[in-house]
């Protein structure tokens, strides 16, 4: 992606994601009310948020808690501590095209085990990011109803939240996404939000752009013809800066144009906001001075906004710029940079 139109990365490390909830199962992960954890990221003291302010599922064996645990037993005390921030919060697990289903269900039955919602990220409409940093995405439509249908299968009656599609909207306004390609986009969408929303436990939220790319006028036809009068609501921020005073407005604006729909906010990286430096087409990659933003939660200010979330995975790379590696690989120096800012 993405320019200052906004927006995601997907990991390159999610190819064991399709084992990691049956593992932290099998290792006995749980969870009582009081947030003592018992898995595999015990060893790095990774526990739950308040069910109340927070009801969403933290990995305890994510990268960031391997991280942590890793600095400490290097004696880096201070560092390990500083990673904390970022790895005791819930961010979404992007669920990468290998064995989708192992990957909703095993994401889902470890959040169920600790009493928590997971927070899922699909990433994966064909014809992705317009060939930039994270393009890809499925060979065709066929193939992606076979991934949605997976993560269908693997979330079953399991309490799930899932922000569906960063980018894929926004680029059909922008002129990103050729114009051959925008019927099926908007087609495999609405399949999308059909399926989702039908799923007992499940929420679904649309990826709607954020405050810095255009006017809601834009985006709000589109928004509806991708399904988003059936989802749960939509979702404004994603991987991007924003102020979440910014991002609140763009959203009620937005909102009032989709028939009062709520919508969530990506905070995890805007506590200092948009970066202002460098080449503007670039000002999204991995800019300097940036800043973990509003811890996630279900207690905002806004009763149109419900929920903070990091949907973006703070640590890991916008890519190759500025000196990251690959897109949605770990960058210690950013993530450092990100807990301490």
């Amino acid at each position: 992606m993405y320019g200052s139109r906004g927006a995601a990365t997907l990991s390159t490390r999610r190819t064991s994601a399709a084992v990691l909830g049956a593992a932290l199962l099998l290792a006995g992960c749980s969870s009582s009310g009081d947030g003592e954890d018992k898995g595999p990221g015990a060893g790095a003291g990774i526990t739950q948020q308040p069910k109340e302010t927070d009801p969403f599922w933290v990995n305890p064996d994510g990268t960031a808690a391997r991280e942590v645990a890793s600095l400490a037993e290097a004696g880096k005390k201070d560092e390990a501590e500083r990673i904390r921030r970022i790895a005791q919060q819930p961010t979404g697990e992007w669920i990468s095209p290998e064995n989708p289903e192992e990957q909703a269900r095993g994401f889902t039955e470890a959040a169920d085990e600790a009493g928590r919602t997971a927070l899922l990220v699909l990433y994966n409409i064909p014809h992705r990011d317009c060939g930039q940093y994270s393009g890809g995405g499925a060979a065709d439509g066929d193939a992606y109803r076979d991934f949605v249908d997976g993560v269908a299968k693997g979330i079953g009656d399991r309490s799930a939240t899932v922000v569906l599609e960063p980018d894929a909207v926004l680029h059909l306004v922008d002129g990103c996404t050729p114009e051959q390609f925008h019927e099926e986009r908007y087609a495999l969408l609405n399949e999308a939000v059909g399926k989702l929303t039908a799923l007992k436990n499940t929420k679904v939220y649309l990826d709607a752009g954020n405050a810095g790319w255009g006017h809601p006028d834009q985006i709000f036809d589109p928004l509806k013809r991708a399904g988003v009068e059936r989802a749960d609501g939509f979702a404004v921020n994603v991987s991007n800066f924003y102020p979440t005073e910014e991002s609140t407005a763009y959203g009620k604006q937005l909102s009032a144009k989709v028939g009062g729909k709520p919508f969530v906010i990506d905070t995890s990286r805007n506590g200092n906001g948009p970066y202002t430096g460098g080449a503007p087409d670039e000002r999204w990659c991995n800019p300097p001075g940036r800043a973990l933003g509003e811890t996630p939660t279900t207690k905002t200010s806004d009763p149109l906004v419900d929920a903070y979330l990091w949907v973006k995975r703070p640590g890991e790379s916008d890519g190759e710029c500025k000196g990251g590696p690959k897109a949605g690989e770990w960058y210690p120096e950013y993530a450092s940079e990100l807990a301490r800012g």
